[in-house]
């Protein structure tokens, strides 16, 4: 009984399908650290979007509420940098005494480019997720196969084989398969509930720059 133990059998398993087994474990235990890093940095994002919408809709003064991001010494990310770099420019362009058209175009230029920096930052390590939960199931396999052709080869000098004889080889290439799977449905579980998520606040973003480029231009006219 001691002999087929989850330890034992790893323990004595081929170097090969040792080497697909720590591989595995290494995926699975960086996957676990950026799920945890990102959900809580989407979170972050999603209460920071809610948090300066409020303010933003409030009925406050945009002056107001530039000067008041820019006394702050924290780093402003997500919808208030979009915020904040979009007015800036638009205070910029209007000092310079662009045409209308020209301080709007700039500020909204601006404004996008702020917010492909953000969605840069929201994406990060979203890859390494998918190709965890796309190649490790493979990476599973290919230990699993190695660790069978290894059970059969060592029957090739035995005159009766029994399954006693080959149970520990296949029960301990099939740990690399449940362990890839156990890397890969995680990571991808993790990385489709990040990427709708993401999804939902570039949508949120991208509504908040036509809307506050709608009043900047409303604001540029009516002086």
């Amino acid at each position: 009984m001691n002999e087929m133990s989850f330890v034992h059998l790893v323990a004595n398993a081929s170097l090969p399908v040792q080497l697909v087994m720590l591989i595995l474990l290494l995926a699975s235990v960086v996957s676990w650290a950026i799920i945890y890093i990102k959900w809580g940095f989407l979170k972050q994002n999603r209460q920071e979007a809610k948090t300066f919408e409020g303010r933003f809709w409030s009925g406050i003064n945009l002056s107001d509420l530039f000067s008041q991001m820019s006394t702050r010494q924290d780093k402003r990310f997500g919808m208030e940098a979009i915020f904040e770099n979009g007015f800036r420019e638009f205070a910029r362009a209007r000092k310079a005494e662009l045409a209308t058209a020209d301080v709007i175009n700039a500020s909204n230029r601006s404004m996008r480019v702020s917010m492909s920096r953000e969605v840069d930052q929201l994406e990060t390590h979203l890859s390494f997720l998918a190709t965890v939960g796309s190649v490790s199931p493979y990476i599973g396999l290919f230990g699993t196969v190695w660790g069978i052709m290894d059970s059969f080869r060592a029957l090739a000098g035995v005159q009766q084989a029994t399954l006693a004889m080959v149970a520990p080889g296949i029960s301990e290439a099939l740990i690399a398969t449940a362990m890839g799977l156990l890397a890969a449905i995680p990571a991808v579980i993790a990385y489709n509930n990040f990427a709708n998520e993401i999804d939902h606040l570039v949508s949120r973003y991208e509504n908040f720059v036509e809307e506050f480029t709608g009043i900047l231009q409303r604001q540029a006219q009516a002086e």
